[in-house]
Order: structure tokens, then C-alpha cells, then sequence
């Protein structure tokens, strides 16, 4: 059975889908089946992997609004094994749409069940809002995974989703863990990005990823290729670390 993570910040900037591409890229580099669902309106993901997010004709809008099974929506990407649910501009329409559906909060745990068994790994690049589209992911996932920009608002917002995280866990999803969080756009030069890490670490203690994401340009470069970062520069700082950051998610996962 797949491991089911949601990826979840409702910050933007921080990462969030950068983590999600190059993650999910980076496992599915080490021989892991992996899925990367976009739930994210903006559809970042998608144009990261080098989708047209104007052009599937299904996308997760439908696999959540129109009961499509995930088979007919997913899509393989340049990585091999790493296959994509694409986003589209419907799912600007989907909180809404969810309001009046049956098991609003499940759809998307529902169809999920009927694939779990073909992945090693399915990552849920979330929305960065806590809305219905979030607690489909939350309630579908088995973990959690928080990234945490090294800047000074690093902490602001995470309360909110703590307490997302609490509600869902009592109402939804009992077993829903916190995978970890990860540090990104670390600077090693700045006396702030040591200060941020070392906060978080305080926080959240042992749940922080020993690997730091660095700011790195080829990392910001890449989703203008439609590459992940290991297709578009694997011996750059930005590859080396997600390389990294997915050796440390396998041995979390697996022990």
C-alpha cells in the first residue's frame, strides 16, 4: 500500500510546490513508484513537470467533482516512475462545488483507495489555504509533510495549520501523523536563516529533516523547463539536497 503525503503550508512562498516536484521527482529517482497529485489551483505543479495545465482532458477537479478514476486522469512525466494528476482551471471552482457534494471531505481518500496499491509513494501538492481541497488531501493522507521558509515570518500561520491538522485528526483521520518539516530556501551565509532553523528545531524538535534546502537558481530555473530538478541539473546545490532529502524521507518512512 502507498504511503499517502500531503504536502501543506498555507503560507505561500515557501517552497511548498518545489518541495512537492522535486521530492516526488527524486523518489521516484530511486526506483519508488510514485504519484504526485496537484490540488493546487494554480496548478504549479503541473506546469513544473512540463503539463499544459489548459490541456488534460481530465484532471483532479474531475477525479474529486466527477468521480474520474485516478488511472484515466494520471499522466507519466519525464521522470520515469513518477506519474502526475494534473491540475486544471476548474479546481478554482471546486470549494465551492464540494460544498454540496456527499462525503465532501472523503472524495478524494475514496478514489485514492483504488490505487494505493500501484505506488510506493502519493504526494498531494495541496492549495495554500485551508479550505475544502486541504482537508480532502488531510483526510486522504496518512502523514503530513510542513515545509518552513528560512525567513523571518517562517513560523507565522503554522499555529493555523496545527490546529487543521488537530480538528482533522479528531473528526476525519484519526491515524493522520506530521511526516516532518523541512527547511528551505536556507542561506547559509545569513545569520537569519541559522536563527530561523534553530527556532523551528525548538519547535518542532526531532519532526525537522537533518537536510536543508538551500536557495539555489537552478531550482528556480528548472519549472521554466518543465523539468524537476534532477532532469534539469542533477550535479546543481538544489538537486543534491532534494537527493538527499529523499534518502532521509525513505529511511523515516521504512523504518
Amino acid at each position: 500500500m502507498a504511503k499517502i503525503v500531503a504536502i501543506a503550508n498555507q503560507k505561500g512562498g515557501v517552497g511548498k510546490t518545489t518541495t512537492a516536484i522535486n521530492l516526488s521527482a527524486c523518489l521516484a529517482y530511486y526506483n519508488k513508484k510514485t504519484l504526485l497529485i496537484d490540488l493546487d489551483p494554480q496548478g504549479n505543479s503541473t506546469t513544473g513537470l512540463g503539463i499544459d495545465k489548459r490541456s488534460p482532458s481530465l484532471s483532479s477537479y474531475d477525479m474529486i467533482i466527477n468521480d474520474s478514476p485516478v488511472k484515466d486522469v494520471m499522466l507519466p512525466t519525464v521522470q520515469t516512475n513518477l506519474f502526475l494528476c494534473p491540475a486544471s482551471m476548474n479546481l478554482v471552482g471546486a470549494e465551492v462545488e464540494l460544498v454540496s457534494q456527499i462525503s465532501r471531505e472523503t472524495r478524494l481518500a475514496d478514489a485514492l483507495e483504488k490505487v494505493s496499491g500501484d505506488f510506493d509513494y502519493i504526494m498531494i501538492d495541496c492549495p495554500p489555504s485551508l479550505g475544502l481541497l486541504t482537508l480532502n488531501a488531510l483526510t486522504a493522507a496518512n502523514t503530513v509533510l510542513v515545509p518552513i521558509q528560512c525567513e523571518y515570518f517562517a513560523l507565522e500561520g503554522l499555529s493555523q495549520l496545527m490546529e487543521t491538522i488537530k480538528i482533522v485528526q479528531r473528526r476525519l483521520n484519526p491515524a493522520l501523523a506530521v511526516e516532518g518539516v523541512v527547511l528551505t530556501m536556507f542561506d547559509s551565509r545569513t545569520n537569519l536563516s541559522m536563527e530561523v532553523a534553530e527556532e523551528v528545531r525548538k519547535h518542532f524538535s526531532d519532526r525537522v529533516y537533518q537536510t536543508l534546502i538551500p536557495r539555489n537558481v537552478k531550482l528556480s530555473e528548472a519549472p521554466s523547463y518543465g523539468l524537476p530538478i534532477v532532469q534539469y541539473d542533477i550535479n546543481s546545490k538544489g538537486a543534491i539536497a532534494y537527493l538527499q532529502l529523499a534518502q532521509e524521507f525513505i529511511r523515516v518512512s521504512e523504518r
